[in-house]
């Protein structure tokens, strides 16, 4: 059985588990394990799901799905944490699953995908497009936290940063559009690869079979979101993580456990095409539309969040993003590239670590 079937059948265990010890009063660390726990095969279910609709679907409407519920399980996330009120986690985890995506994912999937195929190649027009959608996304990103920091103490009203960052919040939904219909219409022919690959590999699936497993994977990483955001403050700091650790590290991994897993198995597979694709498609899809989601939702929250971020957080996707981009420009990977983001994702993450924030 392959590895990512393992997982998702395996860990389900911890549905009930985090249910009981939700409704029996367990301590905290127990119920925010086994919820976030429970969370990972969820993510991979939903992920799997949305797959096979698309490939029933076809790429325009498969797409439009992946756009949607590619990233589902941290915007479920970041949602029941915005209405708790823990904005600065979400801010955190909006910083972590970038910074994860484009260090960890690629870095596993280029070093693994390494050492099994020696050196690989994937069409350069992912990460040309990437790179400049991501650029403007750090700088969506630095001005409100640059406008923040520069103003401080000058008197000038904290509603201006909201409105500004409302502004870059459409601007960036606008600009995420922009990029689905030059993928998926003006020159969807340059995406064909992976996408053709994948299909390959299955039998037409069963749509209505996979809708329902989609709606009833969603109600279930909205109940165990619930469960894993009203004990994180208090569990995490039981064992002396900060909300901003939190946020950056361990949030992504729970949420996107699902793009690690895909992304791996077929690069092993000798599809760095559609690895890369996932890993970078992903840091677009959050930086580009989840975070300017979060923005506006939390005024219709009551939980107004902008974009003025840790400035440490600024600096660390703007770091993952330059070393994402020269290391996958030139269309070939190998191992020791991997293995150098994977340096940088630690570094960052031994960084948050000790971040008194």
């Amino acid at each position: 059985m392959p590895l990512k079937q393992i997982i998702a059948f395996g860990l389900l265990v911890f549905l009930p588990i985090s249910w009981a010890a939700e409704w029996l009063h367990w301590d905290e660390l127990v119920i925010c394990v086994t919820a976030g726990l429970a969370i990972v095969p969820l993510a991979i279910w939903l992920s799997t799901a949305t797959e096979e609709i698309a490939l029933v679907t076809g790429p325009g409407v498969g797409g439009l799905l992946n756009a949607v519920f590619g990233n589902a399980t941290e915007l479920i996330i970041a949602i029941v944490a915005l209405r708790a009120g823990l904005i600065e986690v979400v801010k955190a985890s909006i910083t972590g699953t970038v910074v994860a995506n484009l260090l960890l994912v690629l870095g596993l999937a280029m070093f693994l995908g390494g050492i099994k195929h020696k050196e690989q190649n994937f069409q350069a027009i992912v990460p040309q497009v990437n790179a400049p959608a991501m650029t403007l996304a750090v700088i969506a990103i630095f001005l409100p936290t640059l406008l923040a920091s520069t103003t401080e103490g000058s008197g000038m009203a904290p509603r201006a940063i909201q409105d500004l960052s409302e502004i870059v919040a459409l601007v960036l939904i606008i600009v995420y559009g922009l990029t689905l219909v030059f993928s998926l219409k003006t020159h969807s022919y340059l995406y064909d690869v992976g996408v053709v690959e994948l299909g390959a590999e299955h039998e037409k699936p069963n749509l209505w079979f996979w809708l329902g497993v989609l709606a009833v994977v969603t109600v279930g990483v909205a109940v165990e979101s619930e469960i894993f955001v009203g004990v994180i403050e208090s569990a995490t700091s039981k064992i002396g993580l900060t909300p901003l650790f939190t946020g950056v590290i361990v949030l992504p991994l729970l949420g996107g456990a699902a793009e690690y897993v895909t992304a791996v198995n077929v690069a092993l597979k000798n599809n760095m095409d559609l690895s890369v694709s996932v890993a970078m498609g992903s840091s677009s899809l959050v930086a580009l539309l989840v975070a300017p989601v979060l923005v506006i939702a939390g005024e219709f929250l009551g939980q107004p969040m902008d974009l003025n971020f840790n400035l440490f957080e600024v600096v660390a996707v703007a770091v993952a993003v330059t070393v994402a981009n020269i290391i996958s420009l030139d269309g070939r990977s190998n191992w020791l590239e991997g293995s150098l983001l994977l340096a940088s994702y630690v570094v960052i993450a031994s960084a948050f670590y000790y971040h008194p924030a």
